[in-house]
């Protein structure tokens, strides 16, 4: 009866379920009720093996290390398609009969507190659920009305981890040198930049994490909060009830901080108002969009902020990708022909920009990839890691900031500075044996 109850409630599931087995008793309760002539056949939300399907759906996808949950229905004729996105890529996970889609996406409505009525407007919520190890996750879920009267239902797992230290995040020497340094100062702005799902919030926590010590006041505006820290205030902004981050940032500034983190400088608004606070002694952190570090600079320019208050407070951007990391069990080492390492050349920049690090093509010159085996489910990758490209701003820079100067002038000041581009990092990183060419080309290479 208490596993029943734990079940029932959302508090994860049997360890003996698999999911073959609850979708062969999905089958035979739908039989049954369709015997006893009770709704058709059909089963609902409220059905024991539907509970289980969503509960081991949810465990599932968590000992996978998924990051989202996609529930695609299709019509009643044809399999809903469920696919979990892990380290970055879409893979099919389980096909449901068709037949019991609406049961499948009502029972995560119910979990998390939706309105199951409602099929034709897009709507959001969030699960608390218990695995059953007796730890806690929390899912984001959206729902999005498709053709046929369908609801497709995506969730993303929010583990609520504890920050990585910085020092574990994978960063050259020069890299995390530097950021530390910029960390360190008592005010400035510094911004980590980069595309939806490529670290952003993990970084800008480690980086707290780092500072968050019992002197200091750090405030922080996210949407959601994803990762919490003890010391750390924070505050989930609200947009539909007018809570924006610009709205959030002013609060705080009347709340004593030292340190504050928002999530993301998305208009002139916001970016101004950081700009604001990081030049009345505040240590600003926050994110962009965008796709390097001197393109960050040129586009808080274009959103009209003033140059020179704007060169005056910033410290640092730091542009990121993830990569997929090549599974340790399965990797082997190869050496690339000559028209391979010409190309890896020509990405890096060229002779002179390989020379720098030391790379020649010769006979002792390797590679590496991974082979596919059991632990990797035979993708030959497992996990991802980060490449970095970290822009300082120095007096240099500054000044071609104030002056609003050419992206081709501020890159070169950059890269005589010590930067090292995307592209650079990641394939130094594939040197190493971390990942391979392949991932380095599909986040970082245009």
């Amino acid at each position: 009866i208490q596993q029943f109850l734990a079940v029932a409630g959302g508090e994860g599931t049997s360890p003996r379920a698999s999911m073959s087995e609850i979708l062969s008793d999905l089958g035979n309760e739908a039989q049954a009720e369709k015997d006893q002539d009770i709704s058709g056949g059909e089963v609902d939300e409220n059905d024991s093996a539907v509970i289980r399907l969503a509960n081991q759906l949810i465990v599932d996808a968590y000992k996978a290390r998924a990051s989202d949950i996609h529930i695609e229905p299709y019509g009643s004729q044809k399999d809903t398609m469920i696919r979990l996105r892990i380290d970055g890529s879409c893979n099919e996970y389980q096909r449901v009969p068709g037949g019991f889609r609406r049961a499948l996406v009502a029972r995560i409505k119910i979990m998390a507190t939706l309105d199951i009525a409602e099929r034709r407007k897009p709507q959001d919520g969030k699960i608390k659920f218990k695995l059953p190890d007796g730890r806690d996750i929390e899912l984001r879920v959206a729902t999005v009305p498709t053709q046929g009267g369908n609801e497709d239902v995506v969730m993303r797992i929010l583990t609520a981890s504890e920050p990585i230290p910085v020092d574990k995040l994978g960063m050259l020497d020069r890299n995390l040198r530097e950021i530390k340094t910029a960390a360190e100062k008592p005010y400035g702005l510094i911004l980590c930049v980069g595309p939806t799902g490529s670290g952003k919030t993990t970084t800008l926590h480690s980086l707290l994490g780092y500072i968050n010590k019992p002197e200091r006041k750090i405030w922080t505006a996210e949407d959601p909060v994803e990762i919490t820290q003890y010391g750390l205030r924070q505050v989930q902004v609200q947009p539909k009830i007018g809570f924006t981050f610009a709205q959030a940032m002013r609060a705080f500034l009347r709340a004593d901080p030292d340190v504050i983190m928002v999530g993301e400088m998305r208009d002139e608004e916001t970016a101004q108002t950081g700009i604001e606070a990081s030049l009345t002694g505040h240590l600003v952190f926050s994110t962009l969009h965008t796709n390097s570090a001197v393109e960050t600079v040129i586009r808080l320019l274009d959103m009209g902020l003033d140059p020179f208050n704007f060169a005056d407070a910033l410290l640092a951007v730091l542009a990121q990708r993830l990569v997929k990391r090549i599974c340790p069990d399965c990797k082997e080492e190869y050496q690339p022909d000559a028209d391979e390492f010409a190309e890896l050349e020509h990405a890096f920049g060229g002779k002179q920009e390989t020379a720098k690090f030391g790379i020649e093509y010769n006979d002792d010159f390797v590679l590496f990839r991974g082979k596919g085996c059991s632990n990797c489910n035979g993708a030959g990758y497992r996990g991802r890691a980060g490449i970095h490209e970290l822009l300082v701003a120095n007096d240099a820079m500054k000044r071609l900031i104030s002056n609003k100067a050419r992206v081709a002038e501020m890159f070169t000041a950059a890269k005589n500075d010590g930067m090292t581009t995307l592209v650079q990092d990641g394939i130094l990183k594939a040197i190493d044996g971390l990942t391979d060419i392949k991932q380095v080309k599909a986040v970082a290479i245009k």
